[in-house]
Formats: C-alpha cells, structure tokens, sequence
C-alpha cells in the first residue's frame, strides 16, 4: 500500500446497490465528523458496480470527477492504494471470491453479507489470518444494532450460554399485523411486500426461516466460540402460523413470534430457528413490526439485550462504516495489528432438534363426541408427554370442537410421534397445528 499519509484510509466499495449507496452517502456526508472523532481520512477511492447505467446512476454522475467508478471489481482488489475493501453486493457468489482474493492482497474487508459469512465463514477467517488482516462483519446480522461487536469486546470475557433473538424484520412486521390488526398471514404478507419489508417475487428466504438462520448462525459461532454454519440451523417459517394461533395464543397469555434460538451446552450446540409462543410479560414479547431484538446470557453480565431496526439501508450503512472505522483506528501500514479474527477454538456437535425439550403448543380439531379426550390423552401418556393445560374452544359448523393443548417440557421426538399416532385417532379430525413454547426463564 502505497498511500503516503498516514491518517488516509482508502476504500474500495464493492457493489452500488441498496446499501451500497447508503454506505457511500454515509462516509461522504459524514466525512468531517469522523474525522474530527477519529482522526482518521476515509477516502472512497474507486467503486465498482456491475450496473453502472442502472438506479445507481445519478449518484455515479455527481461523484464521478471526485471518484473511480468502474464495472469491475478486479480494479479495486488489484488496487495497492486501497486499504479497505468493503464488500456490499451479497450472496456467496462471486463475494467469497472477491472476498478471499482481496485478504489475500492483504486488504481489510468488512462486509454485510450473512449469507457468505454463514456458509463460508470458516475459509474467509482462515485466510484473514494467514494474510495478518481482519474481516468485520457487524452489519450482517441485525442492521444497525450492536451486537457482534460487543461479544468481541465488552462481553469477551464471558461465557454465554444462551442467544434468543427476534433478528427478521420480516416475519416480524408479519406476524405483528396479523395480531393487531387481524389478518390472515397472506394479506400481512401482500402488505409487506407493498412496503418493501418483504422480497415481492421470492420472499421465502424471509418466511421460510433461512435469513434468521443465517444470522444466528454467525451469532452462536461467536458467542459459543464453535463453528455453526448455516446447514446446522433447524429452521421452520411462519407460513403454517394462523390468525386462530395468534387468538389462541393472546387467550393463554402469549404472544407468536419467529424466534433464533441457540444454546451452549457442556458437549454440544443447539442452534434452531422456528416460531414460538412467547409470554406476553417477557421483553420479546413486545418486539413489533420491523424491529429486531437480540438477549444474551452471560455468565458475569447476566441477560443483556441489544433492540432496534434490523434492516434497511440507513441503520445498515451505520454499522458497515462503524467497522470501517474500527478497521481505521487500528490500521498500521508498517505492521498491522488484526484484532477481530475468528474466535472458534472449541469444536462442539450441533444437538439434533428430535433431542432438544420443549413445550409445545397444539391445536386439533375433533369430533364433538364423549371420548375424544381419553383416547388423545392416552396416545400422550404412552410417549411421555403431559398435559399443562388445556381449552377447548368453539364447535364448527361441521359439528367439530377445537382443543388447544399446552403441555409441560417433552423431547421433540417424543412430541413428534404422539402428533402421527393423534392424527390417525378416529375421533380425530385433523391437527391443525403444533408449536413450540418458549417461557425463556
């Protein structure tokens, strides 16, 4: 790196999407400030963007006598002067390339991308290390909250056992209209999609679970200092989550919201992503619309909880300049200091879901007939699960009942093979839906 003041830092900004943009109107209406806070220049050096002609444009137009913009991102990764790279055009592919080959040039990367840094985690920290350099990645899971950096830094010398976490905007935007405002999951999902909280052509990365498994998957690596990736993440979306759910739900005391869970045991690491009844006197709870909301568990610090929007372009551009920032202060072009690698020494197995305990949740509808109750209750006695409480709710107009079962802790699979064998039950008309419960005591 050839830049000879020392209090410049230049970057390569990769990708003039979305964020992209953000990121770029942040550093540049900000400049002076962080200067004054810092001490530090940061200089966007040259840009790349395969889209130069696109939404993109009128930006390119004002800032293309002042900075490079180019279509390839060969440019920037061969580019000596640049110190920074900063990685913002998501998926895996081509920005694990793009990624690997610029810590290899000895660049710091920071990056928003929770889909590289969940399946690919693993290679990037290892060639950080090997090139002496760090890759930050704070805004890859919950927007503009803090939280990775934290477990790095202030919670560091804490074990926590514990991460439960609301970190899709999405589902969450999602499940809070169907509640409040008593709509069936497809028209609050057409309004999220008209708002742009959800993907109008494919929103299942959102609702099938996969964005919150993603995120907890770097969450629990960090805390529990064992590597999770994304393919160790039970996931379950909120499609089969209805309004009668949310009803039932708010009559016991609960509220449903899409969960990340991820628990550190002596041998093992569980690690699941599905939604949950949740106490309404519990701080998550109260977690609507687009926010998200991460608690820890520590063994010094005790429960601690970041909140706040977990996405759009704002709050995430805030904290992909927060770890160039970082990246800055620290940076020594004679010897640099990484500071931020992986911290995954432990190898711990990832527990099967069929192994974990929970309560659960069920909905069945019946025949309005006398023994329907001991012939349920007895398939559950023979697989070990007890009943904590139970209501029945309103007879349809095809003669049937609701009952909505809530039982005490049970393994999954226990729960799992008492749903098959009611299902099959004569007096049984279907089970409408089973859930788990999470007191989070």
């Amino acid at each position: 790196m050839k830049n000879s003041d020392e209090n410049t830092i230049n970057i390569g900004l990769i990708g003039l999407g979305y964020v992209g943009t953000g990121v770029f109107r942040l550093i540049e209406s900000q400049k002076n400030y962080i200067t004054q806070k810092t001490g530090k220049v940061l200089r966007i050096l040259k840009v790349a963007e395969k889209d130069i002609a696109g939404k993109a444009a009128p930006l390119i137009k004002t800032y293309r006598d002042k900075i490079t913009f180019t279509d390839n991102a060969d440019e920037i990764i061969n580019d000596r002067e640049i110190d920074i790279v900063v990685e913002l055009v998501g998926g895996i592919e081509p920005a694990c390339d793009y990624v690997i080959r610029s810590l290899n040039k000895g660049k710091y990367v920071v990056t928003a991308n929770k889909d590289l840094i969940a399946n690919r985690g693993e290679s990037l920290f290892k060639a950080a290390e090997e090139n002496n350099v760090d890759i930050l990645f704070e805004a890859s899971v919950g927007g503009g909250i803090p939280i990775i950096g934290p477990m790095k830094t202030s919670l560091a010398a804490n074990n926590i056992n514990k991460i439960v976490g609301i970190v899709n905007g999405t589902t969450n935007y999602i499940l809070t209209r169907m509640r409040k405002d008593e709509l069936s999951f497809e028209d609050a999902l057409k309004i999220a999609q008209e708002l742009g909280f959800a993907e109008k052509v494919n929103p299942s990365a959102d609702i099938e679970g996969s964005d919150a498994a993603c995120k907890l998957a770097i969450l629990s690596s960090i805390a529990f200092n064992s590597r999770v990736t994304f393919k160790d993440v039970y996931k379950e979306g909120i499609k089969m989550v209805t309004l009668d759910d949310i009803r039932f739900a708010d009559d016991l005391g609960y509220t449903i919201k899409l969960l990340a869970i991820g628990s550190n045991e002596e041998n093992s690491v569980c690690v699941r992503v599905h939604p949950a009844l949740v106490p309404k006197d519990h701080i998550l709870s109260s977690i609507n619309y687009a926010n998200n909301a991460v608690c820890l568990y520590g063994n010094f610090v005790g429960e601690v909880m970041s909140y706040g929007l977990g996405a759009g372009d704002r709050p995430t551009a805030s904290s992909v300049v927060g770890d160039v920032i970082q990246v800055a202060k620290n940076l020594d072009r004679h010897r640099k200091k990484p500071v931020f690698g992986c911290t995954c020494f432990i190898h711990k197995e990832i527990k099967p879901i069929e192994e974990i305990d929970n309560k659960f949740y069920a909905l069945v509808e019946v025949k309005d007939q006398p023994g329907v109750l001991a012939k349920i209750a007895s398939v559950f006695g023979k697989n070990n699960v007890s009943i904590e409480s139970m209501i029945q709710k309103q007879t349809t107009e095809s003669g049937s009942a609701r009952i909505v079962f809530i039982t005490h802790r049970v393994l999954n699979k226990n729960m799992n093979k008492s749903v098959r064998e009611i299902s099959k039950l004569d007096v049984v008309s279907k089970v409408l839906n089973i859930i788990r419960v999470e007191d989070l005591d």
